[in-house]
């Protein structure tokens, strides 16, 4: 049988068009819509938000669905289900890839997606399960990104179809590109950012609303570099100050290897932080290969002890007779344990592709914030001023409640009484429809005072509002305040150690040069060395972890002593501490890196100062909480990398030390009774290592030292002592505070119990803190941040002032 046609036959009048086209321009014509398409609707980020079309549907659809932090979990099929239909035009395989990055915590600085289920691993090693069997919701940083977006804080666009109604950008309370980065490949370019700290960011952004003339190198005092989900070491900062002038730039990122005992026998490396996007399976294959290969020698075996609750942790065993340090340099030139990050900051502004630099970014941000600020202060002015309205209204109406009423009950219907209420009391239409439309009820007494509270209110609202549209400094200083509140809330400490140095690691010091250069530790516990041994600027404002409570010259490939408060002397590599920028800025140890990095200490025991080890030096002195001073006599084996330098009684420890530069200064002691002993250095007999000191101080019953410093008597010096109550001797009690002179305090034989230096008030019994050095003080909080000091007392024993900011740390200044 015949198969019937199922074309339908052209109607009579159909005329056929036949167009000649070449095809080079057809293909030409076609490539640059695709190209068109694929730069601004797919791959490249808007410098506004920091979002790609995908991200951004997906974070607005779930806003949409109020899958907030306080709901519960909603399977991701679901949400990819939703953006799909309604928002984005592609299959549903590039929305879930996108809702899985957002959820992982090793992709993003600050994840905008709070998954439940595997979402994969580091490197892509376990890939992410379907998202039929995950689930997700907004994380809690989500809502700073659409927050306000119902007040006509952005534009909306229609969707692919028309039917619905989509952000161009959202409003972003946070500088989202930078802090989570972005990379895509489109056609002919490509982008390529990474993650930053936000509380870096936000005080770079603040920095700029109130500088807009500011330069990148002051920038790059609060952004000194990027700051990685996975952590790690950048090293050579070169290519990141490059990135940060020009937009394009590179740089190394290494990771975190320590060396430990892994077996009694046998030393390993263990790697504890590997570089951005470098999972351990790639890591564990590449070694086996190059092993195989006879490439690689030195390594016994590979674990992966990685779990949830200790994190990553690959062990690296060594074979014995091979230096740990030689094989973790053939490491990182074989492996994915050094890997190069190629910066390529290129993203969309008013629609057209641009490659920004640091400061660039920042301003296309901050003019996006102002507009939206702005647009949001009058929307809800105009909603206020119509509120505003609407309770004049009623006020007039309540002036004369009984003429409205009569005017009602005498109307035929309503759009009489609409009339003539408007003249009789000279009201609008939306006034006279509500004074309908309310409830007699609410026409009392009482409602009049509460509409004349409300009229007041709205009034300071509306005027608090203007005040801001029509001051652009009014709005700059909210936008400020509002990023420093989001910083606040959500901001980490950094994760990323950068390194100067884009040469090779300290296990091969030969390729770096041996200048001089100052190694400096701060009051927070950082380490870091400078890049010469010139004197250290001091800028006109303190910024966080500029308090540097010991400093000493070294040399790049040298060693310094650290002392512990164990009595400990360790053997420090300079060239392993990462390298300031220069001295020419503020001492800031931002860039620097914990103690824990390079020194193994007790769970009690803390780094108290560092010293050189040049044994024609005076040497050490160092105090201890019972009251007993030593001088050590400069004697430190090369061979040995730990030395004791005072024996402890039980339960003492060293409360201070100071390496003597002439001989000459004056030890000086301050107990928790408030009481300051003063005498010269000279009389303290120098002994060996392994004597345990001599009587210091003269204590009281239960009494115990709480600062010992050694001061030059040829230079300004000042004392400064806080009052606290014993059994809560930490610096959130601290209640008052006293800055004296030095030379208020005379010199007293050692082993007395010195003068006071403090006299309590009422619910003061000790002192929580003291610190004794050359002047101007300077102090810190506990977490860095500066603190402001009293003014000078000349009274020895006066009583204090109280502090404006806790106290935790003190320092005079680093010639």
């Amino acid at each position: 049988m015949a198969r019937r046609s199922t074309k339908t036959p052209p109607p009579d009048d159909f005329e056929e068009r036949i167009l000649d086209i070449d095809v080079v321009d057809e293909m030409q014509g076609s490539f640059l819509e695709y190209a068109y398409s694929v730069i601004y609707s797919r791959a490249l980020p808007d410098a506004r938000d920091g979002m790609k079309p995908v991200h951004r549907r997906i974070v607005y659809q779930m806003n949409e669905m109020g899958l907030r932090r306080d709901r519960g979990y909603v399977k991701c099929a679901r949400v990819v289900g939703e953006v799909m239909g309604k928002l984005h035009p592609h299959g549903d395989a590039s929305i879930y890839d996108a809702l899985v990055r957002m959820a992982q915590p090793f992709s993003m600085r600050l994840p905008l997606v709070d998954g439940h289920g595997n979402f994969g691993s580091l490197g892509n090693d376990d890939p992410p399960a379907a998202m039929r069997y995950t689930e997700c919701r907004m994380a809690d940083a989500t809502s700073l990104m659409t927050e306000s977006i119902d007040e006509n804080t952005v534009d909306f666009a229609p969707n692919y179809d028309g039917q619905e109604q989509e952000p161009v950008a959202l409003p972003a309370a946070f500088p989202n590109l930078l802090v989570n980065g972005a990379s895509g490949i489109a056609v002919g370019m490509a982008t390529n950012m990474p993650p930053h700290n936000l509380g870096e960011v936000v005080a770079a952004a603040r920095h700029l609303i109130k500088h807009p003339g500011a330069d990148l190198e002051t920038l790059m005092r609060f952004v000194p570099g990027p700051d990685l989900p996975t952590g790690g070491r950048i090293v050579g900062l070169g290519g990141v100050r490059d990135a940060y002038a020009t937009g394009r730039g590179t740089f190394k990122i290494r990771a975190t290897v320590t060396v430990e005992n892994v077996t009694p026998r046998r030393k390993g490396l263990v790697v504890t932080e590997l570089p951005f996007s470098v999972g351990p399976e790639k890591v564990i294959s590449k070694i086996k290969d190059l092993v195989g290969a006879k490439k690689l020698q030195g390594i016994a075996d590979v674990k992966d002890l990685t779990d949830r609750e200790h994190g990553l942790r690959l062990v690296i065993e060594i074979k014995n007779g091979f230096v740990p340090e030689a094989v973790l340099e053939q490491l990182y030139k074989l492996t994915p344990m050094e890997e190069s990050f190629g910066i390529n900051n290129v993203a969309l502004v008013d629609g057209q592709p641009l490659t920004l630099g640091l400061k660039e970014l920042l301003e296309v941000y901050l003019d996006h914030r102002f507009t939206v600020v702005r647009r949001r202060s009058e929307f809800r002015r105009g909603r206020k001023r119509d509120r505003l309205h609407l309770v004049e209204g009623l006020l007039v109406a309540l002036v004369d409640i009984d003429e409205v009423i009569r005017i009602i009950r005498d109307s035929e219907n309503s759009a009489e009484a609409r009339e003539r209420l408007i003249e009789r009391f000279s009201l609008s239409d939306i006034q006279t429809q509500y004074i309908l439309d309310t409830p007699l009820r609410r026409l009392t007494r009482f409602d009049r005072i509460e509409l004349e509270s409300e009229r007041d209110r709205l009034n300071a609202e509306i005027e608090e509002l203007t005040r801001i549209l029509d001051s652009d400094a009014e709005l700059r200083k909210l936008v400020s305040s509002e990023l420093a509140a989001v910083a606040k809330k959500y901001g980490t400490d950094r994760r990323t150690v950068l390194l100067e140095s884009s040469g090779a690691a300290a296990a091969v010091p030969l390729q770096v040069e041996d200048t001089a250069c100052r190694v400096l530790l701060s009051s927070t516990g950082l380490l870091a060395r400078t890049a010469d041994d010139k004197p250290l600027a001091d800028a006109p404002k303190r910024v966080k972890h500029d308090l540097i409570v010991s400093a000493v010259a070294a040399t790049a490939r040298g060693e310094v002593g650290a002392v512990t408060s164990a009595g400990r002397l360790l053997r420090l590599q300079v060239i392993d501490l990462p390298q300031l920028p220069g001295t020419d800025t503020a001492p800031s140890l931002s860039g620097g890196a914990p103690v824990a990095e390079f020194l193994t200490l007790e769970a009690d025991e803390r780094l108290v100062c560092l010293t050189t080890l040049d044994e024609s030096s005076p040497g050490l002195a160092l105090g201890t909480a019972q009251g007993v001073v030593k001088r050590v006599v400069p004697d430190y084996p090369s061979h040995k990398e730990e030395l004791e330098v005072i024996a402890l009684k039980e339960g003492d420890r060293v409360v201070g030390a100071a390496e003597l530069r002439t001989g000459e200064e004056d030890l000086v002691f301050i107990t928790d009774e408030a009481h300051l002993l003063r005498f010269p250095a000279s009389v303290v007999r120098p002994q060996g290592r392994p004597a345990g000191g001599m009587a210091g101080v003269k204590l009281g019953e239960g009494s115990r030292v709480v600062s010992f410093t050694a001061v030059d008597p040829a230079v300004d010096a000042v004392v400064f002592t806080v009052a606290g109550s014993r059994g809560t001797l930490d610096d959130s009690v601290q209640t008052t505070a006293k800055v004296t002179p030095f030379d208020q305090y005379p010199r007293k034989g050692r082993a007395t119990g010195g003068v006071r230096c403090q006299r309590f008030l009422k619910g003061e019994d000790c002192l929580s803190f003291a610190w004794a050095g050359p002047a101007p003080a300077r102090a810190a909080q506990r977490n860095g941040t500066p603190a402001e000091l009293p003014d000078p007392d000349p009274r020895r024993d006066g009583s204090g002032v109280s502090l404006p900011k806790p106290v935790a740390a003190a320092a005079g200044p680093v010639g």
